[in-house]
């Protein structure tokens, strides 16, 4: 999921350069940064940026195209969409956290393709967003990993928008048939713990609604394509999950934490059903869940 603790050494690092070239800016010395092409390097958190290359290949995707990232952290650290907009892609990267935008705009400084925007993103102001970036209704390729509501913006993205390549974060506890979403609540904010996102069931569902397939799911982030340029069957929700993450020999390396709740991947769904909801029984009132 978006921001984690183990990049603040790296923040910290580019917040303290971002700091030094303000106060010699303020002296009246210019800094210029030389950016060196590093087309090799992984960005995103499990070499997802790979894949994404591969879907928008196979989708005569070459030229230089047009991306979203909503919840963009700070642009560079498990970022899905930075190294498309190294190879000149334009598009939009939205942040809400004061301090993750500032390394946003400071990483992304010399992007002049990219528009940034510091707001928090609801189903209310989603479309006025991008219309107002001059997203087009066809653009290439959406990122979307908001941490909480994002069955409610993704819906009502694809009411006007139709990108040729979605990349949506799931909340990957959460095994099918089990359809479960965090509410829209202006309120909302992430507690930084596992309550948070939809499950794959929840966004197959999505999916299927705008005629979408499901194309693969790469542990917690699930890749959706317009059902006319996918050439293969779309996957069910049970499918892309057994293989994309609870068959995964090292799921449980790079999960750790989704130990505790483990033990309903193996349930019966309506006994998994009754566990998902007494784990989150703290935040009843405040998810939906249902078989």
């Amino acid at each position: 999921m978006g921001f984690q603790g183990t990049c603040l050494g790296e923040q910290m690092s580019r917040r303290l350069t971002f700091l030094l070239r303000n106060a010699l800016q303020a002296l009246g010395l210019e800094v210029r940064r030389t950016r060196r092409k590093q087309t090799r390097h992984i960005y995103s958190n499990f070499n997802e940026q790979t894949i994404i290359k591969g879907y928008l290949t196979s989708l005569g995707m070459v030229e230089r195209g047009c991306c979203v990232d909503i919840a963009a952290g700070d642009g560079m650290s498990m970022s899905n969409t930075y190294s498309l907009y190294q190879e000149g892609w334009r598009g939009l990267a939205v942040e809400l956290d004061e301090q993750r935008f500032q390394f946003l705009a400071e990483n992304y400084a010399d992007l002049e393709k990219v528009n940034l925007a510091r707001c928090k993103v609801t189903p209310k102001n989603v479309l006025s967003l991008l219309a107002a970036n001059e997203i087009p209704e066809s653009f290439d390729f959406l990122n979307l990993d908001m941490d909480g509501y994002d069955y409610y913006v993704l819906k009502e993205i694809l009411t006007r928008y139709r990108p040729k390549l979605i990349c949506a974060e799931i909340n990957e506890k959460i095994p099918p048939p089990i359809k479960f979403t965090v509410q829209w609540d202006p309120a909302y904010v992430w507690p930084g713990n596992n309550f948070y996102g939809q499950s794959i069931s929840q966004l197959a569902d999505l999916a299927m609604e705008h005629d979408y397939s499901l194309a693969e799911l790469h542990y917690n982030n699930a890749f959706l394509v317009p059902s006319e340029l996918n050439p293969a069957t779309s996957l069910s929700a049970e499918e892309a999950y057994q293989a994309g993450y609870r068959d995964k020999a090292d799921r449980l390396e790079r999960f750790p934490w989704n130990k505790e709740i483990d033990a309903a991947l193996y349930m019966q769904p309506d006994k998994a059903l009754i566990f998902i909801k007494n784990y989150f029984r703290k935040y009843k009132g405040m998810f939906l869940a249902s078989i």
